[in-house]
């Protein structure tokens, strides 16, 4: 059960190691959910674990992922899936005074549950309508809608939003206090995936067509304040 501003904590979601790390505020989630671009899907198949690297988008409480229908999660899916989802964001390296301490800035978000197949037309339709424009905002309205074909050889699958927290590492590095008197170099090193090149044109595009201008001023979110107090 959640309210309106958090998910409740439950044995699955529990963070147990540095839990000062952990948040389960629907908007601190929210926020991490759209800046990410994929997600990790693992589920068990044949009788062993896997994972797989899976384009998402997130409407109301649910989080949609998306695949062909011949892939091995939905071949092995028999109603409902068990499956945890996870996102992470990487925002920098921490470069400790020692290597145990070494560990990296980052935000990650974690949801448990049973995943059902997305069957209705109409809705696989708005889903992948939001899958676009999850990656490029306001792209969905700028291209072809798809057939019914195609919506017939794509697979979704929806997990409500239950079960999940978040994990945060922010700030510099956390040394053993007789580590701070040693005579070398520590701090933090940045990472950004912010910076978007130039769009490039498809070779057969005809002369004349511009570049849409929310494709020319795409830019990625900026990492949060991740150098601020340590946590």
């Amino acid at each position: 059960m959640t309210t309106d501003d958090s998910y409740q904590v439950t044995p699955s979601t529990k963070i147990r190691r540095m839990p000062a790390r952990s948040t389960y505020d629907k908007c601190e989630i929210d926020e991490i959910l759209k800046e990410g671009l994929v997600c990790h899907v693992a589920f068990q198949a044949d009788g062993r674990p896997c994972c797989i690297p899976m384009a998402y988008a997130k409407m109301e409480e649910k989080l949609y992922v998306h695949g062909s229908i011949a892939s091995r999660l939905l071949k092995s899916m028999k109603g409902g899936l068990e499956v945890c989802i996870t996102v992470t964001l990487l925002d920098g390296l921490v470069l400790a005074r020692s290597g145990f301490h070494h560990d990296m800035l980052f935000r990650s978000v974690m949801a448990f549950g049973t995943a059902e197949p997305v069957t209705d037309e109409a809705e696989k339709e708005r889903v992948l309508g939001a899958l676009v424009d999850h990656i490029i905002p306001g792209r969905n309205a700028q291209i072809r809608q798809p057939t019914s074909a195609e919506l017939r050889a794509t697979s979704l699958l929806a997990l409500q939003l239950e079960e999940v927290s978040a994990k945060v590492r922010t700030g510099l590095c956390e040394d053993d206090e007789a580590d701070y008197a040693l005579p070398m170099w520590a701090g933090v090193l940045p990472i950004s995936t912010a910076v978007v090149g130039s769009p490039e044109a498809d070779h057969r595009l005809p002369i004349g067509i511009e570049v849409p201008s929310n494709v020319q001023e795409y830019s990625r979110k900026p990492a949060a304040n991740t150098l601020g107090a340590g946590t």
